[in-house]
């Protein structure tokens, strides 16, 4: 068994409300100095040896990620 980590990340060009909403929400709370915020997700998958590299990423591409708006990075 292995644990795998799947980072999704809305694409630089993509407008992150939830992240501004973040960003705006540091400085209510006396934080400042923060440029930007971006949120994403992050999913660990634990899999077996039969799970392949192209099957990860098969995965990410079709069931955890909107390609058209985020980006992802799987880590193994």
């Amino acid at each position: 068994m292995a644990r795998v980590v799947v980072n999704v990340m809305p694409k630089a060009e993509i407008l992150d409300p939830q992240g501004q909403a973040v960003q705006r929400a540091l400085g209510r709370i006396g934080i400042e100095g923060v440029q930007d915020v971006r949120q994403g997700k992050r999913f660990e998958i634990e899999v077996d040896d039969s799970v392949t590299d192209e099957d990860l990423r098969r995965m990410a591409e079709t069931l955890l990620t909107n390609t058209v708006i985020e980006d992802f990075e799987v880590v193994r």
